[in-house]
C-alpha cells in the first residue's frame, strides 16, 4: 500500500487523546484537513473543543503510535479511508455519527459495492446458521456484500456464506485490526483479509471493550441498504443494529422462527414493529429492488432427494421444532432404534442437526 502524503496527519488527528469523532469533524469543517487543524493556533483550537483537547493537539500523539500505524500500512493489504477519499462510503457519509477515519484490511474495492448486514445470535441454533449461510451465500451470489460483525454464530456464518458467493464479505470489527476476536476466528479472519474485508474505526492495539461493540454496529448498518435479523431473542444486541438501521433510513428484516424458541422472539417482535417478514432470498432482493442473478439464489426452495421413503416421513413428523426421539417414535410408530438410524442418515446427509438433550432439529 502507497503511503500518502496525508495519511500520517489523518492517523495523528485518530490518535489524540479525547478527540472523538464528532469533535473531529467539527475541527475539518472550521479549518478545512487535518494538517491545518495541527497548524492552528491553542486560541482557535479552544474555539472548538475545550482547553485540555486543545493542549493535546498541540503535542501531538503518541509517536510510538503513529510509527506503529505506519508500519502497518506498509503492508499492501492494509490502508485508511478518511472522510476526505473518494471511496469512503457514501451510504455512511450519511448517518448522525460518520467515523472520520477506517482502518481497512483486506479489497478496498468492496467499499463501493451493494451491501447487505447479517445479523443474529451468538448462540445460534443449527437452523439459524445454515440460514444465515444460505442466505448470505445467495444474497452475495445476487451482488450484495455480506456485512457482519465476525462475533461467533450468526456473523460467523453469514460471512462464510457472504465469502461463498460472488460479492464476499466484509467485517466491521470493535477492535484494533492487529487484533482477532474473538480469537476462535483467526481463520475467517485471514479468508476475510484475502477475499473479503475486515474494517474497524478502532486504533491499533484497541482490545476488545463492551462498549465499542455497540459502536460498530452502527457502522454494520450504516454502510449497508438493508438489515437482514436471522435470529435473535428479545435481548440480544442485534437489536441494537436493527434499532440503528432504522434510525439510518435502512430497510429492516427478519426471518422468523418456531414461536417456541427463544431465539426467535426477537425476529418476532421486529416483524410486528413493521420489520419485513423475509422466507426466501427474492424477498430481499424485491425489497430493495434488485433480481436474482442465478435460480440458485432462492435457497429455501432447492430440491433435495431422499433415498429412503421412511426417512421422508420422519423428516415431515419432525417438523421444524426441536424434538426428541422419544417424540418422534409416537409420531411414526417406528422403534426407538429404527428412528435414530434414520436420524443418523438424516443428519450425515445434512437435512437435520442434533442438539443438547438428545433433542433433534430440521434445517433444511
Amino acid at each position: 500500500m502507497k503511503i500518502l502524503p496525508d495519511s500520517e496527519s489523518w492517523l495523528s488527528l485518530n490518535l489524540i487523546d479525547g478527540l472523538g469523532g464528532e469533535s473531529i469533524r467539527r475541527l475539518l469543517v472550521a479549518f478545512g484537513s487535518p494538517t491545518a487543524i495541527f497548524a492552528a493556533n491553542t486560541r482557535a483550537l479552544e474555539c472548538i473543543v475545550k482547553k485540555s483537547v486543545a493542549n493535546n493537539i498541540k503535542r501531538g500523539p503518541n509517536s510510538d503510535k503513529i510509527s506503529a500505524a505506519l508500519k502497518w500500512l506498509e503492508d499492501p493489504a492494509n490502508s485508511i479511508i478518511t472522510l476526505a477519499d473518494s471511496d469512503y462510503p457514501y451510504l455512511l457519509l450519511n448517518i448522525a455519527d460518520p467515523p472520520p477515519l477506517l482502518y481497512l484490511k483486506g479489497q478496498r474495492r468492496l467499499l463501493s459495492m451493494p451491501a447487505l448486514a447479517v445479523v443474529g445470535s451468538r448462540n445460534a441454533t443449527p437452523q439459524g446458521i445454515s440460514n444465515a449461510e444460505t442466505f448470505a451465500e445467495a444474497a452475495s451470489n445476487a451482488g450484495l456484500c455480506i456485512v457482519s460483525g465476525m462475533a461467533l454464530g450468526i456473523d460467523t456464518a453469514a460471512h462464510r456464506g457472504g465469502l461463498r458467493g460472488s460479492a464476499a464479505s466484509m467485517a466491521v470489527v470493535g477492535t484494533g485490526l492487529d487484533i482477532v476476536y474473538p480469537a476462535k476466528n483467526h481463520q475467517l479472519a485471514h479468508e476475510l483479509a484475502k477475499n473479503g474485508a475486515i474494517i474497524s474505526e478502532f486504533p491499533l492495539g484497541m482490545p476488545a471493550i463492551g462498549h465499542n461493540f455497540p459502536r460498530r454496529n452502527r457502522i454494520i448498518s450504516g454502510m449497508t441498504h438493508a438489515c437482514l435479523v436471522v435470529e435473535a431473542a428479545l435481548r440480544s444486541g442485534s437489536l441494537i443494529t436493527a434499532r440503528q438501521a432504522l434510525e439510518q433510513g435502512r430497510d429492516v428484516l427478519a426471518i422468523p422462527g418456531s414461536i417456541h424458541s427463544p431465539l426467535s422472539k426477537g425476529c418476532h417482535a421486529l416483524i410486528k414493529q413493521g420489520a419485513k417478514l423475509v422466507e426466501n432470498t427474492q424477498d430481499i432482493l424485491d425489497e430493495l429492488g434488485h433480481h436474482a442473478i442465478a435460480n440458485t439464489a432462492n435457497t429455501q426452495e432447492e430440491i433435495h432427494t431422499i433415498h429412503s421413503a421412511e426417512s421422508a416421513l420422519l423428516l415431515e413428523h419432525l417438523g421444524y421444532d426441536n424434538v426428541s426421539i422419544d417424540t418422534l417414535c409416537v409420531r411414526s410408530g417406528l422403534t426407538a432404534e429404527a428412528v435414530s438410524a434414520m436420524l443418523l442418515t438424516l443428519e450425515l446427509d445434512g437435512f437435520i442437526a442434533s442438539l443438547p438433550g438428545g433433542c433433534y432439529q430440521r434445517i433444511r
